[in-house]
């Protein structure tokens, strides 16, 4: 498997139709290639929603961002972790992190035919360097 820790970006958006694609195509005119794209409703607020992509590399892929109302986040960390899927794998990696103390903040993970993506978040730059550490190992 292959584990690297990545750099996740967010912006709040509004709960209506075009609103992710108006974001998404200002990434894409800047030649962004989002590997992760993550939106969804924010339940305590009626009307918003946020999005979160990765990555976003280079001054002019940032600037893009930022003029999308895009930011670093400051407050989640994420692993990536890319492999050959197998049955039990995502109960691998969550009990290996488990068992170290580590308490996810989200986890998103998808199988396209033999091949597997997740993404882990985490709360802090340590809990996350600690996770990606563990996962190069099982």
């Amino acid at each position: 498997m292959k584990v690297q820790l990545v750099k996740t970006w967010a912006t709040s958006i509004e709960d209506k139709p075009g609103a992710l694609a108006e974001k998404l195509d200002k990434l894409a005119a800047a030649g962004v290639n989002l590997e992760f794209v993550l939106a969804r409703r924010a339940p305590d607020a009626p009307g918003a929603a946020v999005a979160f992509v990765s990555p976003i590399k280079g001054a002019k892929q940032i600037r893009a961002a930022q003029e999308a109302g895009f930011a670093e986040t400051q407050n989640l960390f994420a692993v990536r972790v890319d492999g050959t899927d197998r049955p039990g794998l995502g109960a691998k990696i969550t009990k290996a992190l488990a068992a170290e103390g580590l308490n996810l903040r989200g986890l998103s993970a998808i199988a396209i035919g033999r091949s597997c993506a997740c993404y882990v978040a985490l709360d802090t730059a340590a809990d996350a360097a600690k996770a990606a550490k563990l996962l190069r190992r099982i």
